[in-house]
């Protein structure tokens, strides 16, 4: 197995950027090519779930974004 840490779920403001950051580092581990393939399927398939971490971090920032807005032309209207 390598030394890369295994994705952990973790709460905060930092999750995206802590995903976006290992991420990053497990497409230069794959790029590198020295990878077996075996770990090469294993990092795959964190790379996925921080994947998805991700896009739902940013969906979930889209909507509070929405919201806001919505709030701010309610309050001009008013």
């Amino acid at each position: 197995m390598s030394a890369d840490k295994k994705s952990t779920p973790s709460n905060g403001k930092n999750n995206f950027e802590a995903d976006i950051a290992r991420l990053e580092k497990l497409v230069e581990s794959l790029e590198s090519g020295s990878v077996s393939l075996d770990e090469l399927v294993t990092k795959y398939e964190e790379g996925m779930r921080l994947l998805k971490s991700c896009q739902a971090s940013l969906q979930a920032a889209e909507l509070r974004i929405e919201q806001w807005g919505k709030k701010a032309n309610e309050s001009d209207q008013a």
